[in-house]
């Protein structure tokens, strides 16, 4: 009765030993794996240079500026293409062309559908090199078309009646009167004017006889 009881122990003893041998093994493996150096492969041969590729022209802010900012326009024209960023002074980035008149220079701006802004060339250095001519785009036309309404400009619109005028009437016809010129010597009343004087001096002279006589 006893005997089952015995075996069972054994192998109980034997499947721990077993359990503890392959650990043991397991980790003085790892162990070792860990302390052993990796021996990398040295490459042979020699190893390419990496250059960098030229710029070409660069455009760069000028300093001592009115303003901080320079502003970066769709198109060569400050009133046909609207504002798409700005440049800080000092801030280069590659030229890309340059309008007819060299008045405008293309150049490379990230942040933008098309990756290109125009700057007004007084306001930035170009380093040595050519520029192509690049033709503008084509002005952006207004989203919204400014339109005045019938209803209320009608409001401000004042008509006048037309009245009509008074019918003219010429005035009646002048009438000059004229007049005649006397003479001297014409006959007054009949009686000539030198005869009248002559009358009266003598009636004048018999007065003054008369009175002479009377003071006597």
């Amino acid at each position: 009765m006893k005997i089952p009881g015995l075996r069972m122990r054994r192998r109980s003893a034997q499947n721990l030993l077993y359990s503890i041998i392959i650990t043991s093994l397991l980790a003085f493996g790892l162990l070792s794996a860990g302390t052993n150096p990796a021996n990398a492969q040295i490459p042979t041969g020699s190893i390419p240079t990496v250059t960098g590729t030229p710029l070409g022209v660069m455009a760069t802010v000028k300093s001592g500026l009115n303003e901080d900012t320079v502003n970066v326009r769709s198109g060569p024209h400050a009133l046909y293409y609207p504002k798409i960023g700005v440049l800080m002074e000092g801030q280069s980035v590659p030229a890309l062309g340059r309008s007819s008149g060299s008045d405008w220079i293309l150049i490379s701006y990230a942040g933008v559908p098309s990756g290109q802004g125009w700057v007004f060339s007084k306001y930035v250095d170009l380093s040595p090199g050519n520029l192509p001519v690049v033709q503008p785009p084509a002005s952006p036309t207004p989203e919204v078309t400014q339109t005045i309404d019938p209803t209320l400009a009608a409001q401000f619109i004042v008509t006048a009646a037309p009245t009509r005028l008074p019918t003219f009437t010429p005035p009646p016809p002048l009438t000059v009167p004229t007049f005649t010129t006397s003479t001297s010597g014409q006959v007054l009343s009949g009686v000539p004017m030198g005869l009248v004087i002559l009358i009266l001096f003598s009636i004048g002279i018999l007065l003054g006889i008369f009175s002479f006589i009377q003071r006597r």
